[in-house]
């Protein structure tokens, strides 16, 4: 038995001096009356993992905690009103710079790694995803005439299915336009979608050592120079792999180097699909599946949008907006790491769901993520009698 709740210990999980030190680096408690920058990352927090829908239910579900606050490392809960303050005054990147602080602290706690390829490089996973926002409230997210909208530009890890980076723009800002700001290290391979095919930035990737897969466009005009041998019977749906240069004098210009060419057959869709890339030494059906695994940042968006407060605001201002997907982004660092190191096969979903009925019940976390199912003693919160 234990006598803290799960959040309690959720919070507890966290690293509060690495923090600290983030706070004292920026600054973001000078002149804070009583809701110091801990208290505004818990609150935000719960925002996420309880699915509150505003920043009065924030207030009230933490003021009805009572006394379990001290264990969350708060004084007392924020009302509506100063969370909405601190929301659009304090400094959103204390919250972004906590993230990749929490991001390797968790990563060599779980050692997240997928052994599916051979590949020693560090894989990343690139894409946006596009939040509806109303223009009337929210009218620097300028989309379309009469709609709002946000794009996250996301970077993923592919061994944790975590993000790396991540860069908010408002909805106009075109895909390739915003990959150019993304600084990749030598060595490492890039797999995106069509949408990114910049043939400027494609060359300063290859001079940098950056490895890419993505498809290519229908309209893209080339001039084959060789083709190479196709894999034997284990692969059959490999239709085409051959070097080829861009053919037309725009894009040539921008990308005079040879490229590799990868057609392959799509039986559940029955289609082909055209894969390139600057990589000459994989197999073809690597490259295959190297863009196949692109469907994980897919995953990603649905999970965060479907399981978090990441698609409605409890703030218009760019800086609340930021402040809560960064805290986002916390939770699911915190949730995937639950999950990684959790003896039950959880699904991701169902983690949610449960914690969301629990998060106030007094039991031990690692013993209920081990045996969600199992009859152990528990502590329910009981509020004292009113007295009137």
């Amino acid at each position: 038995m234990t006598k803290i709740t799960l959040f309690s210990q959720i919070i507890n999980k966290l690293d509060k001096k690495k923090f600290r030190i983030l706070v004292n680096e920026k600054g973001t408690d000078k002149h804070s009356k009583g809701i110091n920058s801990w208290t505004h990352l818990v609150s935000m927090l719960f925002l996420q993992f309880s699915a509150s829908n505003s920043l009065r239910e924030v207030s009230n579900g933490l003021r009805s905690a009572t006394g379990n606050l001290i264990h969350l490392g708060m004084k007392r809960s924020p009302s509506k009103s100063t969370l909405s303050y601190i929301n659009e005054k304090r400094d959103w990147t204390i919250f972004r710079d906590y993230y990749f602080k929490l991001l390797g602290h968790f990563s060599s706690l779980a050692g997240f790694k997928q052994k599916k390829f051979r590949i020693k490089s560090k894989i990343y996973l690139l894409d946006s995803t596009t939040i509806s926002l109303c223009l009337s409230l929210f009218d620097w997210a300028l989309y379309r005439t009469a709609k709002g909208a946000i794009k996250l530009h996301t970077v993923l890890d592919y061994d944790s299915c975590l993000p790396v980076y991540v860069n908010m723009t408002d909805g106009k800002v075109n895909d390739a336009k915003a990959a150019k700001e993304i600084a990749f290290q030598k060595g490492s391979v890039v797999v995106m979608d069509r949408a990114y095919v910049d043939f400027g930035m494609l060359n300063s990737w290859t001079k940098a050592g950056v490895s890419f897969v993505t498809r290519i466009k229908t309209n893209i005009k080339f001039d084959r120079l060789e083709e190479r041998p196709l894999p034997e019977n284990k692969v059959q749906h490999i239709l085409v792999d051959e070097y080829i240069e861009l053919s037309e004098h725009k894009t040539k210009e921008k990308y005079p180097k040879k490229l590799r060419r990868v057609v392959v057959y799509n039986e559940a869709k029955n289609e082909t699909i055209e894969f390139v890339t600057n990589n000459f030494t994989w197999t073809a059906n690597t490259i295959a599946e190297l863009y196949k695994s692109r469907w994980q940042i897919e995953i990603f968006f649905k999970e965060i949008k479907q399981l978090l407060r990441i698609k409605s605001f409890v703030g218009t201002s760019p800086n609340a907006v930021l402040i809560q997907v960064w805290t986002a982004m916390i939770t699911i660092l915190i949730l995937k790491y639950m999950k990684h190191v959790a003896k039950y096969n959880w699904c991701l979903s169902n983690l949610v769901a449960f914690l969301r009925l629990n998060l106030f019940v007094k039991i031990d976390l690692l013993l209920w993520l081990d045996k969600p199912f199992e009859d152990f003693e528990v502590v329910v919160y009981d509020p004292p009698p009113r007295l009137f």
